[in-house]
């Protein structure tokens, strides 16, 4: 049996409080035991010094990073990679709107990946969704969910697709979601110009995450609150936030947090391939995207196109811009980037906790990654 070691930094962040100092056991890809103060006596000890210790970050929204993209199976193993390195331990690859025989291989061929443990599931973030509000989205690629082809794609997903985004406005968007969710995985909303009431009867037959909430969707109006009111006023419902700067303000992500609760954010990246490459052309599904500035564009519009974020970015934006910057912004961001995400999409709890998987992320005083555990194996950082 591998012997364990025992890890220990003045900050440890188990995602329910902060030790100061404190320890994590770890023995194989497991956590024996977490605990405040002094480690035991027994195992070998590894100082990390004057560091954040993070679970594992996880990212439920992504489409690629690191020149790659989802939508070539050949590369989901170098993206997946490429965010590891960035702390992003566990994550779903988000499949863009495509046609029905391109969106069904694409699926097909990540559920291996799936079944493998290369991505933790699918995120099919259309092709149902509002033409008025399809950001990057081929908008030729939208339509009507229809119940023949939500079936084949969840067969060919054969467990794997872990959410699908819709609109609930659509002809059918109803019964998708019903059918979404006894299939064990979860409706989201977004990309739509639904109103309070349609997205309330989502949310009423189980719709539970917000797609990126704000964008792509219908803002609020006094006298038609639309759906990120009911998004946010319904305490089923997770709420997903880009917190890179570029699709929220700061004080978005602040009042956000603060009206519904550190327990209901989930921070996502919505990367595409360019995130941690240079300025340039690139694409997102069958859409050409150029970035500037780190900005990601549907070429020759000002439509965003995903981002170039990573995590440990929205992680370190969500501390800063959360409050003063204190214990309570830090505890926040670590159940959005770790716990809650995994709660939303029903994956196997995340934390340092034992039992739980050896999944973590140490970050220096300025919250950049200087290491990062995946499955009890020390990984490569950027």
């Amino acid at each position: 049996m591998t012997d364990s070691v025992l890890l220990t930094a003045d900050t440890v962040a188990t995602g329910s409080e902060l030790l100061r100092p404190g320890w994590i056991e770890v023995r194989g890809p497991e956590i024996l035991g977490v605990g405040a103060g002094a480690p035991p006596s027994h195992g070998r000890v590894r100082e990390l010094g004057n560091v954040v210790v993070t679970p594992g970050f996880v990212d439920t929204h992504v489409h690629g990073g690191g020149g790659g993209s989802f939508t070539s199976a050949a590369e989901v193993g170098p993206v997946a990679d490429f965010h590891a390195r960035h702390g992003t331990t566990t994550l779903l690859a988000s499949l863009v709107s495509a046609p029905p025989d391109e969106l069904l291989r694409q699926t097909a061929a990540l559920a291996e990946l799936v079944a493998d443990g290369v991505i933790a599931g699918i995120h099919l973030e259309g092709p149902w969704l509002s033409t008025h509000r399809c950001g990057a989205h081929d908008p030729a690629a939208l339509r009507d969910p229809e119940s023949g082809e939500l079936d084949r794609l969840l067969a060919a997903g054969a467990g794997a697709i872990r959410m699908v985004t819709l609109a609930p406005e659509r002809p059918g968007a109803l019964s998708a979601v019903a059918r979404i969710v006894a299939e064990g995985a979860v409706a989201a909303v977004g990309h739509t110009e639904a109103t309070y009431e349609q997205t309330r009867a989502a949310i009423d037959v189980g719709a539970t995450v917000g797609t990126h909430l704000f964008n792509a969707m219908a803002p609020v109006h006094h006298r038609e609150p639309g759906p990120v009111i009911a998004l946010l006023e319904d305490p089923r419902v997770t709420v997903e936030l880009i917190a890179d700067r570029v699709h929220l303000h700061p004080s978005l992500y602040r009042q956000v947090a603060g009206l519904v609760g550190i327990n209901r954010v989930s921070l996502v990246t919505d990367a595409m391939a360019a995130a941690g490459m240079p300025d340039g052309d690139y694409r997102l599904g069958s859409l050409p995207v150029r970035v500037d500035a780190g900005v990601a564009r549907v070429a020759g519009t000002e439509t965003i196109a995903g981002s170039t974020a990573t995590m440990d970015r929205v992680f370190a934006n969500a501390v800063a811009d959360g409050g003063p910057g204190g214990d309570a912004e830090l505890l926040a961001a670590v159940r959005a980037a770790c716990v809650n995400p995994a709660r939303a999409l029903g994956l196997s709890p995340r934390g340092l906790v034992a039992g739980a998987g050896a999944d973590l992320v140490v970050l220096d005083t300025d919250l950049v990654v200087s290491a990062v555990m995946r499955d009890g194996r020390w990984l490569p950082v950027d």
